[in-house]
């Protein structure tokens, strides 16, 4: 396969699986977990570890993940590494590439092979393609529309793939978080993982959280248990009245998958109230996208987008450089925060935003995952700087 990825005149021998993206590129490998084909739009993540916590976070509804990383599945999986609430691959990630076909599991946390887990989730994977001529074409001329498949006869309706891909719409203007959000109002008081103890338990609550779910992640929860907030977790479309009611220390708003100014219809006017509140908000990734929204910024689509556990932010209210997780395909437009917004985290790979706070209120959002998982955790002390708001406010 030639790298600017042409498709070839014919299916090769012993394929099983194909990537048919929307410029009639065709990627040939070996197809393993669901059988079928998903359409969603073609992303690379550079993370070195965690493809479970990653294939299982609704922030990557209706995307397909590229692994830059050659070696997925090796260790298996567990069920304490999911990281959505609810469902499976409907609000999560639609299919996985990878480089090398997944091995046997070898961890002792281990129940499953990847392979399997895989077929249960309903999760197409595709296997011995060459990622990084996939990865250096996303690069170069953005995320792409793809359809991927995986048929053990070898058989393919090439066009009408293809023509399947072409016909997607795409994420612009697609409010996922509706469908990966709960639908019932729960409780969350489990802290983060430790060996050899495991999951911590929260005993004595010190501040009471609403967290707005547009596709939470466990990790958020658990690290606002680490700092002492037990979750009260609503759905989406909650008013800010019925939050208010509920007279919280703090609101979250969490990361989630889709079009922040699709969500943002429903979302933003309750998140103007909240901010009106002077309750203390927290908002991160699409949560901190609409929070954006709220104030009267303005969001954009991004090209390739960030995906990975290895990128530089800084953070210029301490000017320290810290190395986060971060998966989000639309950014906050820096040119258009009012005067009324500080700008707190930047990108260090292309200068986009990653960081806002109020000057007047006590309010404050991240681009990136401070929870990690996977990732670094050198974000943490934002859960941190979110409870001394909740301190001060009391």
């Amino acid at each position: 396969m030639s790298q600017d990825l042409l498709p070839p005149p014919v299916l090769l021998k012993g394929v099983t699986g194909i990537l048919a993206l929307a410029d009639g590129t065709i990627l040939q490998g070996v197809g393993c977990g669901a059988t079928g084909d998903a359409v969603g739009e073609v992303c690379f993540n550079t993370a070195m570890t965690g493809y479970q916590e990653i294939l299982t976070d609704p922030s990557y509804m209706a995307q397909i993940v590229a692994f830059t990383f050659p070696h997925v599945g090796n260790v298996g999986t567990n069920v304490e590494d999911i990281e959505q609430m609810a469902g499976g691959a409907e609000t999560a990630a639609r299919g996985a590439i990878f480089r090398d076909a997944p091995t046997d599991q070898a961890n002792w946390r281990a129940d499953s092979d990847f392979d399997g887990w895989m077929k249960r989730r309903n999760m197409i994977g595709l296997a011995g393609v060459d990622t990084r001529a996939l990865t250096r074409k996303i690069r170069e001329t953005g995320m792409p529309h793809g359809v991927i498949a995986h048929a053990p006869d070898g058989q393919f309706d090439i066009p009408a793939l293809v023509a399947k891909a072409k016909a997607w719409a795409g994420l612009e203007g697609l409010d996922l978080a509706k469908d990966a959000s709960t639908t019932q109002t729960f409780t969350w008081d489990e802290g983060l993982w430790s060996w050899p103890e495991g999951y911590a338990k929260l005993d004595k609550p010190k501040y009471e959280v609403v967290v707005l779910d547009y596709g939470v992640k466990r990790n958020i929860l658990r690290a606002l248990a680490h700092v002492g907030a037990r979750a009260t977790v609503v759905p989406a479309n909650t008013s800010a009245e019925d939050i208010l009611a509920r007279n919280p220390d703090g609101v979250l708003l969490s990361n989630g998958p889709g079009d922040p100014a699709a969500t943002g219809e429903y979302a933003v006017p309750e998140i103007k109230k909240l901010v009106a509140s002077g309750k203390p908000v927290f908002g991160i990734c699409l949560g901190h996208q609409m929070l954006a929204l709220a104030v009267g910024a303005k969001t954009v689509k991004m090209e390739q987008g960030h995906h990975g556990a290895n990128h530089p932010v800084k953070d210029l209210t301490t000017g320290k450089v810290e190395i986060v997780s971060m998966n989000h395909g639309f950014t906050v437009d820096s040119a258009s925060l009012p005067k009324a917004v500080t700008e707190t985290h930047v990108s260090l790979f292309d200068g986009t935003n990653a960081g806002i706070a109020l000057t007047d209120k006590p309010v404050f959002s991240v681009q990136h995952h401070p929870e990690a998982s996977p990732g670094p955790t050198d974000s943490l002390y934002l859960f941190e700087r979110f409870a001394g708001l909740m301190d001060a406010a009391k």
